[in-house]
């Protein structure tokens, strides 16, 4: 998880002053937008409605609501699939879905504060809504919506506070549980997608087809998607957003099997905003050949035993690196949560890498260069302004990415509170960014890999060019370590003898030792676009690194499967039957 161009943020509207009136959790005004925004949404102005109606009520309850928000998001996806030569889908879809928060209490003391062990008492909500303008149907859903999840945020108050009583707190659990933020105001234009599938049809039927050259290939899918998504917000604090995103992505994938059973899969994705951006014919065939040549290459690669000992990450497998092993635990929820291991909690303002590598997480930025990043957003899914943030100023620890979940020290949001449709907001990366300062060409730094290699009596290090992904543990009830999975592996022999590839790898090891382990870094930074899965769903993400040499690196062996390839050449490829 990549010189860079930064995209501006639209232009807010601050209603703090108004809020500043209002000492009482009574809704704000709705603000009026500035000269070159769009107009807002019937469905904004409907939303906006219900909540004035609803929030004077349930302020004045028992337990009182201070903090209610409404979320619906408006999706338009279109889809192509083709596998093998021929088509096997293409369809559109369109989708709303309407997301409530209440929150009972205070801001110091709410439904969803956490003790010890303890469950959150709202894990996912939301319900699917009419893709009509219809006030009134709109209106009811919001109103339902509010009733089930009040009701249900004033009982588990009672329990929380019942629980406080009889469990003991850690410093990090005393922060409050929101964080106050000022409220903003923004309409930006609404988006929609209209891709003709018909051209892509022939496309994916294409680009799968060239594919059926390779007997080792036993599958292929090509995958084009379109998704235009608007986004509606309001909240009791004055808030109220309207923004929309398009993306486009194109996916190749292809399987193979070694004979050992081992299976080999080789992916490259294409990410555009712009309809004119899309790849042509040319690249998108030339980019299949490389992976061909790559899955045929490691189909009859041998296996590399399990290994500690230097190697080299090139850019894009250095950002799923540190997307794993740093990104993760610098979310700031996990700071707090006392099952999680919370490796970083107590570490700001210590080093934790080495003094020439800084981290920042800048989901502002749209692209670098002309490639498209797929980890920007214009607000979060809590209604915060984007932010770049310094993670890490020059091997120290300075700042955890923040959703409006406070910690101790951290009393704001910065931005990051993410969320996959239909789960809670919680702290996410976007687009994480590593920066060095002790850099060399990556020419050098191969050679600084063989002198490394040389300097421990090695045989051999690795050069580790690409990484599927990979997951980590950061519970407390389990090891703090991490696992990332190579698809394409090296053996780089101190001797000078050409490269090897190997195949049946994946890395391991624990974040403290393994951040403090980078001897250097290339100058040319690399982009992995991906999607994250972690508590929230999954969200879409980007990392930027240069490629690193690590003085020491621990692999161990790949699980794989005991079923051999297939007994039968394939129909294409059988030249006897063929003759039959």
């Amino acid at each position: 998880m990549k010189t860079f161009t930064l995209a501006g943020l639209a232009i807010l509207v601050s209603v703090n002053a108004l809020a500043a009136k209002k000492p009482v959790p009574v809704p704000a005004p709705l603000a009026v937008a500035e000269q070159g925004q769009a107009a807002p949404s019937p469905v904004l102005v409907t939303m906006g409605q219900e909540l004035d109606r609803e929030m004077p009520i349930l302020s004045k309850a028992s337990p009182p609501a201070y903090f209610i928000n409404y979320t619906l998001t408006s999706t338009q996806r279109a889809e192509v699939m083709g596998s093998n030569g021929a088509l096997l889908s293409s369809q559109e879809s369109r989708a709303r879905w309407l997301e409530t928060q209440v929150r009972v209490g205070s801001y110091d003391l709410d439904n969803t504060h956490k003790v010890g062990n303890s469950a959150p008492t709202q894990t996912s909500y939301g319900v699917s809504v009419p893709i009509e303008d219809d006030a009134a149907v709109l209106r009811r859903a919001m109103w339902l919506q509010t009733e089930k999840q009040f009701t249900s945020a004033s009982q588990g108050l009672i329990k929380i506070t019942t629980s406080k009583e009889v469990q003991a707190q850690t410093l990090e659990e005393h922060a409050p549980d929101f964080s106050r933020e000022q409220p903003h105001v923004f309409y930006g234009p609404e988006v929609s997608v209209h891709p003709d599938r018909k051209p892509w049809e022939e496309k994916v039927r294409l680009y799968t087809h060239a594919f059926r050259a390779s007997p080792q290939i036993l599958n292929s899918i090509v995958t084009f998607s379109a998704l235009g998504e608007n986004q509606y917000q309001v909240n009791s604090e004055g808030t109220r957003l309207q923004f929309g995103q398009i993306h486009y992505r194109l996916e190749l994938f292809i399987q193979g099997k070694a004979p050992d059973g081992m299976d080999i899969n080789r992916y490259f994705n294409f990410d555009w905003t712009n309809p004119a951006d899309a790849p042509d014919d040319k690249t998108v065939l030339a980019q299949g050949q490389v992976l061909r040549k790559e899955l045929e290459a490691l189909v009859a690669a041998p296996l590399v035993e399990p290994y500690a000992g230097p190697a080299l990450l090139t850019g894009r497998a250095t950002a799923v690196f540190f997307h794993e092993v740093f990104g993760h635990r610098s979310e700031g929820f996990r700071q707090k949560d006392i099952n999680e291991g919370q490796t970083f909690a107590r570490k700001v303002g210590e080093p934790i890498l080495p003094s020439f590598l800084s981290i920042y997480d800048d989901p502002t930025m749209k692209t670098i260069g002309k490639e498209t990043l797929l980890g920007y957003y214009p607000f979060d899914d809590e209604g915060t302004p984007a932010e770049r943030v310094t993670l890490v100023d020059r091997g120290i620890l300075r700042n955890f990415e923040m959703s409006r979940q406070p910690l101790t020290g951290f009393p704001r949001s910065n931005g990051h509170g993410r969320r996959q449709i239909g789960a809670q907001p919680v702290s996410r990366q976007g687009n994480l960014i590593v920066q060095s300062s002790l850099a060399v060409t990556n020419a050098e730094l191969r050679k600084k890999l063989v002198e490394e290699i040389k300097r421990q009596g090695k045989q051999f290090g690795l050069l580790i060019d690409d990484i599927a992904g990979g997951f980590t543990f950061t519970g407390r009830g389990q090891p703090q370590a991490f696992q990332v999975q190579p698809l394409v592996v090296y053996k780089v022999f101190a001797n000078g003898q050409p490269d090897q590839l190997v195949r049946g790898v994946d890395i391991v090891g624990t974040p403290l030792v393994s951040l403090t382990k980078i001897l250097a870094t290339g100058d040319t930074p690399e982009i992995f676009n991906g999607y994250c899965g972690a508590e929230s769903g999954s969200v879409p993400v980007a990392a930027i690194a240069p490629a690193i040499l690590i003085s020491e690196m621990e692999v161990q062996k790949k699980e794989t499967s005991t079923d051999k390839p297939p007994i039968l050449p394939p129909p294409a490829h059988d030249v006897k039957g063929a003759r039959q």
